[in-house]
């Protein structure tokens, strides 16, 4: 048997609250698929499993808040014996429904026959003027008859719940608080250090464009992803940059997976990862970043997305910055800033000529890494910058 726990979706993260199961117990999932949805502080993650097989029984319901690490599931992987009937299964299950507000739980006359509710005209006319479903109120009056007292509670809970934009205020209080905790974090257990050298990106800009032209306007290319793309490569150069500090060491990973900061619309920033960065071309860069800011936004992002980060890239040249030095995200080890790119002097051949340049920088963890092995990084990513064609 495999079990299923709350995933930790951030260094920052302590706890889960689960959403929705995706699948239902006596079902099969296949590794990779999403058996179900999570909150956290920052957005709504799809959370998928790791393992296939068929699902045995939830141990957590929709609306529970769950420590990480805790078993919400227990999967019966493939070849393994039943443990118990299908009957017994779908008891020791929990409902696949989100929780109810107070006095709105579902009766058994709602989960049945709506026709058969047993409700007073007085009633029935007072939860039409306040807008309560009849189906969602629990009676309490004779064989369960829905009174006016009921209704009225009923109306009282649901106007109790907070709004739309109150919880959103609530979500975008919480996301301020788990990002200043793991800056906070990172600031007071990492011993930085910063370099910052300046990027020649005439041939860069100057390829974009050609390229470009020959281009229909939806599959044009940003000149993010050839950054991307070149800190990815580079880091196959400076492998101590791609590395997780876990249990008082580094740990070099074996894919490097760069995420990339996004900022969200109702403010606060999240950076999830382009698995396999180096491996994959410009054109499918390019793809998977628009669908990751897209998902990113709209609260779809997969919690591999979110786990699997192993440095993060930062751009706040659009904001007109020119130079950004961030702060590096736990249990990340670097961290690459890029400003806006600039037309700039530039000595060429004993020649003062006008070059498009952008200021790049690496916040280094001093416990993995030095000065000399980031800058020979720096360099790595200023040099694939100058042959853009070969990303």
């Amino acid at each position: 048997m495999a079990e299923f726990v709350m995933p930790k979706l951030g260094a920052d993260m302590s706890a889960g609250k689960l959403i929705a199961w995706r699948k239902k117990p006596g079902e099969f999932i296949k590794r990779g698929e999403i058996i179900a949805d999570v909150e956290t502080d920052k957005a709504d993650i799809e959370v998928e499993v790791f393992t296939s097989g068929v699902i045995e029984k939830y141990l957590a319901r929709p609306g529970d808040k769950v420590p990480i690490g805790t078993v919400l599931a227990i999967i019966r992987e493939e070849g393994e014996p039943l443990a118990a009937a299908p009957s017994e299964i779908r008891a020791a299950a929990p409902r696949p429904t989100e929780v109810s507000p107070p006095g709105r739980q579902l009766t058994s006359a709602a989960r049945g026959d709506a026709a058969r509710l047993r409700i007073s005209p007085a009633a029935k006319k007072l939860a039409s003027e306040l807008g309560v479903d009849p189906s969602t109120v629990t009676g309490t009056g004779p064989a369960g008859r829905i009174t006016r007292q009921d209704v009225e509670r009923a109306a009282a809970a649901e106007s109790a719940q907070p709004s739309e934009p109150e919880l959103a205020i609530g979500r975008q209080t919480r996301m301020r608080q788990a990002i200043a905790a793991a800056m906070a974090r990172s600031k007071r257990e990492i011993p930085h250090y910063y370099l910052s050298t300046t990027i020649d990106m005439s041939r860069a800009m100057q390829w974009l464009a050609e390229e470009n032209l020959k281009r229909p306007v939806e599959r044009r290319l940003l000149y993010g992803v050839l950054l991307v793309k070149a800190v990815a490569l580079a880091l196959r150069e400076a492998p101590e940059l791609n590395s997780i500090w876990m249990d008082e060491r580094a740990t070099p990973m074996p894919e490097i997976n760069v995420g990339v900061a996004i900022s969200l619309r109702g403010g606060g920033l999240i950076a999830p990862a382009l698995h396999n960065t180096d491996r994959q071309s410009i054109d499918e860069l390019m793809k998977n970043f628009l669908d990751l800011v897209k998902r990113a936004r709209a609260g779809t992002l997969r919690s591999s997305e979110i786990s699997d980060p192993t440095i993060t890239v930062t751009s706040l040249g659009e904001q007109g910055v020119e130079t950004v030095f961030g702060i590096i995200y736990p249990p990340q080890v670097a961290l690459v800033g890029f400003g806006k790119v600039v037309a700039r002097p530039w000595s060429e051949g004993g020649q003062i000529v006008s070059r498009a340049v952008v200021n790049a920088t690496l916040s280094g963890d001093h416990r993995v890494s030095d000065g000399h092995t980031g800058a020979l990084f720096l360099a790595a990513v200023g040099r694939l910058l100058q042959e853009p064609d070969a990303l």
